[in-house]
């Protein structure tokens, strides 16, 4: 197993995960609709993914799941999510909680919690997003972004005090200004608003700080700024302290950071640090998520630079991954199938059916959706001379689909691995053979062919030495020689096209 992995690890934006046992819980919104977790045994890779709630079809919070955030408080689980009527302006705060032990589910809604003004925090309720606790000195509070009041569009930190993890025990308080330094500004600039929102609460050696987001999500000025409580009472303004720096900003090659959270290494010796980036520099919300490892110096967090994306950095401090042994096989008709393989693509293009996963599946609604090459890849393969094959049912679409073999470092993007690729191109009816660096495609060969593709076809590939051959229903079209990757795992892909594919077979070659 490669001892490094490359950025970004998924799509997504406001990446929240814990750490719980042996395993790493991932939390995101699911397509607006409601929550998934996945469950994964890395830091590097989400896992598996279960959708754990699911948002009614009408009601206050039967819209806009937004920025969900898994706690585990006091033996059980809870998430935090803002959710609305499908009307921004109507969006507040709920706690779904775990009804036992299972991260998993089922879970209770409670809320809207108190988020408003007044003595009971409700009059009126106010706007609230991206709610998070933490305890201090044994007490539990919770802080978020919310607006100064109804309509106003203007976000800012507040903090209050629970009396348990789905109730407030008192009314807001508003944390710090938004616009204190220029760079909080959305645009960067005098004139333009301030902007604060996905506090997260970062605690080590006896220390607390609230990391926030600032500027603007949707363009490359999002960044992290810090504010540390330096007095007792964490419900006094006056104990927090605001750094004049941000502590986390954008890069030529990584911008619109921001929005993640902190979590250690399976060894616990080091501290990591998740977020999002933008995809491109104009102003939209296309994003992926990034690990990387920060440390502290003077008792201060000092998260560094954000890392290019393709580039290989170190696993974390005793990160393992199972190397799996020959022969491997998998149907895909459930989505316990999925469980050794790793998804890098928009989560929206993935489904899992009875007949098979489908890869490139367009949304019903999509959620700032963008394709990326969608594949799904055996986590730790490392084989060399071996044979593997795939049935491909061709849904909608005309561009390449098939299989990843002697592949390493999978990405998000189009090309984003290193090793080869054996697809099928409709619009053509040929087979291709090509290979990838991390960012650019060669051709090594093509062949035409004759199957049917409104059937299912099965799709091999044997790779002995430099030798590689590509058979299509059991009969080889294809054959070329390259010596550039002698090894790595399999897996599958498709470019902006929607396939089903099952029955995943790789074995020795003979």
């Amino acid at each position: 197993m490669a001892d490094t992995f490359v950025n970004p690890i998924a799509e997504g934006a406001d990446p929240c995960v814990i750490r719980h046992g042996d395993q790493y819980i991932w939390c995101q919104s699911a397509g607006n609709q409601g929550v998934a977790l996945w469950v994964s045994d890395r830091l590097t890779s989400l896992g598996t993914p279960h959708v754990v709630w699911t948002a009614p079809e009408s009601g206050p919070y039967s819209k806009e799941v937004w920025a969900p955030e898994l706690q585990f408080i006091d033996g059980k689980f809870y998430i935090y999510v803002a959710a609305s009527d499908g009307k921004n302006a109507n969006h507040l705060a709920y706690a779904l909680e775990s009804e036992g032990a299972n991260p998993l589910g089922p879970y209770k809604v409670h809320g809207p919690l108190a988020t408003g003004d007044g003595a009971d925090g409700k009059s009126p309720n106010i706007w609230a997003i991206d709610m998070m606790t933490f305890k201090q000195d044994g007490k539990l509070y919770a802080v978020w972004s919310g607006w100064d009041k109804p309509g106003s569009d203007n976000q800012y930190l507040y903090i209050a005090p629970m009396k348990s993890p789905v109730e407030l025990a008192g009314p807001r308080v508003r944390i710090a200004a938004n616009d204190t330094y220029v760079w909080e500004r959305t645009e960067e600039k005098e004139g333009t608003r301030g902007l604060a929102e996905g506090p997260q609460i970062l605690q080590n050696d006896g220390r607390t700080f609230l990391i926030y987001s600032t500027a603007a999500s949707w363009l490359p000025t999002y960044k992290l700024g810090l504010l540390e409580l330096t007095g007792k009472d964490p419900l006094d303004p006056a104990s927090w302290q605001k750094h004049s720096e941000p502590v986390f900003r954008a890069t030529e090659q990584t911008f619109g950071v921001g929005h993640g959270g902190f979590v250690k290494s399976p060894d616990g010796k080091e501290w990591w640090q998740v977020f999002h980036a933008k995809r491109e520099r104009k102003g939209n919300w296309l994003r992926s998520i990034y690990a990387q490892p920060f440390t502290f110096k003077a008792g201060f967090p000092d998260f560094g630079a954000p890392v290019a994306p393709g580039s290989s950095i170190e696993r974390p401090s005793g990160e393992k991954v199972a190397a799996p042994k020959l022969p491997v096989s998998a149907s895909f008709k459930d989505a316990r199938d999925l469980d050794g393989f790793s998804y890098y693509g928009h989560q929206q293009f993935l489904a899992v059916t009875k007949e098979g996963v489908e890869l490139g599946a367009p949304p019903k609604d999509p959620v700032n959706a963008y394709r990326t090459g969608e594949k799904l890849v055996l986590d730790g393969g490392e084989f060399t001379d071996f044979t593997a094959s795939i049935r491909i049912s061709i849904v909608k679409g005309d561009r390449d689909a098939g299989l990843l073999f002697r592949v390493t470092e999978p990405s998000v993007g189009f090309d984003a691995q290193r090793g080869y690729f054996a697809g099928i191109v409709p619009a053509t009816k040929i087979v291709v053979l090509g290979k990838t660096d991390g960012s650019s495609w060669k051709e090594i060969a093509r062949e035409p062919i004759t199957a049917d593709l409104s059937k299912p076809v099965a799709l091999g590939v044997t790779v002995k030495g430099s030798q590689i051959s590509v058979g299509v229903d059991g009969k080889e079209v294809l054959s070329a020689k390259d010596e550039t990757y002698a090894k790595g795992s399999v897996g599958l892909r498709v470019v902006d096209t929607h396939v089903r594919f099952d029955g995943l077979e790789v074995k020795a070659a003979e």
